[in-house]
């Protein structure tokens, strides 16, 4: 399921003024045509990480394109791997005209590799009016526009069962050491404390993303983002030791480390809001609520809610963010009509669309908030703004895709075995700057 994601949801200054939003107006710009069918009898084809719900929602707007432009649309899920599944259609002569982009790194490899065409006049145009400049910033590749970040994800929320926590006694927590602790006193009354997504490596990445944003700061975030400093730095092995405080812990982890390992990210959803609990509290961003609405029937900010990642030690609260951009691939058979679908994307109107269907947040500032559909979720938005310029994009979402976004290699991998063994944070943090080196060339 969702990378990030990555999207799944969720940088910077730019979340928080963009989900800041005012009321849309009737001059915003509309996709190529106007809505008098211009693109009538084409087709766009559209490669993406989305399944399930998140796909099914994705189509909502695709067919509100349709409607508004004529034009046919076609979807195709490439899973967690997006950069090998499109460079082999690349390669065979079959590449779709719009891809949604769940990691800034892949975008910037998809850019040197002359994959993609920059957005036309009209795109631009629309991206400036209605986002921040920090999502400009992060679909440019060397100062040209190549991305549209259309789905955003605040990746610093944990979910629980209110009933869980009343039960145990315990309210949401405002530190981490707190979040730990109430975690053995929920443990001791019966149910485990966190369900984990192990098998999913990129849900690991976030929570040391996460513990290291708030612990080491962001200047120190943004250097090991771009991999000014090593691995091997102090400060990544006092996270790593952080982390692994919780997952040795028995009485924290539902069904240990090796239980952890079997379990995948809708699974760890599943173990606190499905049929038959077994924790009460699952990390991950926003778009757990579109799992536990969607799949198990929960209702959100009654039987299914969130608080803030809390802080650790002296550090401030993190709030980490993902995002999916859209980009035309220059390859594509109908590159026209793949811009007209950007220029529709970057409107208030395509993104409530999605808002209205749930599992979603926009960095579009022109969204009306009274378009998402609960109060939870116009809270997740809350979260954000007040975070100011403390927020940033996901780390591993930043990193070349062979260390940060590739299954069963790099962050991920190393990220799994650390889970399975925490005893030594220092082997970890060298196997990871091993793994970055060999990645970012340096």
């Amino acid at each position: 399921m969702m990378r990030r994601r990555t999207t799944l949801l969720t940088g910077c200054t730019a979340l928080v003024l963009a989900l800041g939003a005012t009321a849309c107006g009737s001059g915003d710009p509309v996709a190529a045509g106007g809505g008098d069918k211009a693109l009538q009898g084409q087709t766009v084809t559209v490669a993406g990480v989305w399944s399930g719900s998140e796909q099914k929602n994705f189509q909502k707007v695709l067919d509100a394109f349709t409607e508004k432009t004529g034009a046919k649309t076609s979807f195709v899920s490439t899973g967690d791997n997006v950069s090998t599944v499109v460079g082999s259609k690349i390669e065979g002569g079959n590449a779709p005209d719009v891809v949604m982009v769940p990691q800034v790194g892949v975008l910037q490899q998809f850019a040197e590799k002359g994959w993609l065409k920059p957005l036309d006049e009209k795109v631009r145009g629309a991206v400036g009016a209605n986002f921040a400049k920090v999502w400009q910033d992060y679909g440019s590749v060397d100062g040209t526009l190549y991305g549209l970040y259309f789905k955003a994800a605040h990746k610093s929320t944990v979910w629980y069962s209110p009933e869980a926590l009343e039960q145990a006694g315990v309210t949401p927590p405002k530190t981490y050491d707190a979040m730990l602790e109430d975690g053995r006193t929920i443990s001791d009354s019966g149910l485990a404390a966190f369900s984990v997504a192990g098998q999913d490596g990129w849900t690991l990445t976030d929570w040391f993303e996460n513990v290291y944003l708030s612990q080491a700061g962001p200047e120190k975030y943004d250097a090991l983002a771009a991999h000014e400093i090593k691995w091997t730095d102090p400060t990544v092995v006092e996270a790593l030791t952080t982390l692994g405080e919780l997952f040795k812990d028995g009485q924290l982890v539902a069904g240990g480390q090796k239980e952890a390992l079997n379990t995948d990210f809708p699974g760890s959803v599943e173990k606190v809001f499905g049929p038959k609990a077994e924790a009460a509290m699952v990390y991950e961003g926003d778009f757990v609520a579109g799992v536990a609405k969607d799949q198990f029937g929960r209702t959100i900010g009654t039987d299914a809610n969130f608080f803030p990642f809390p802080p650790v030690g002296s550090g401030k609260a993190p709030v980490v963010s993902g995002g999916d951009a859209a980009v035309v691939l220059k390859d594509g058979r109908n590159g026209k009509a793949g811009m007209a679908l950007l220029e529709y994307l970057a409107t208030p109107e395509a993104a409530a669309v999605w808002a209205e269907a749930g599992g979603f947040l926009s960095p579009n500032k022109k969204l009306d908030p009274a378009s998402y559909g609960d109060d939870v979720t116009r809270a997740t938005a809350k979260s954000l703004i007040a975070a100011g310029d403390s927020v940033r994009f996901d780390m591993s979402d930043q990193a070349p895709a062979a260390f940060g976004g590739t299954k069963g290699a790099g962050e991920w991998k190393i990220l799994q075995d650390f889970l399975r063994d925490p005893s030594d944070p220092e082997r970890t943090a060298a196997e990871l700057e091993d793994a970055a080196a060999k990645a970012y060339g340096n």
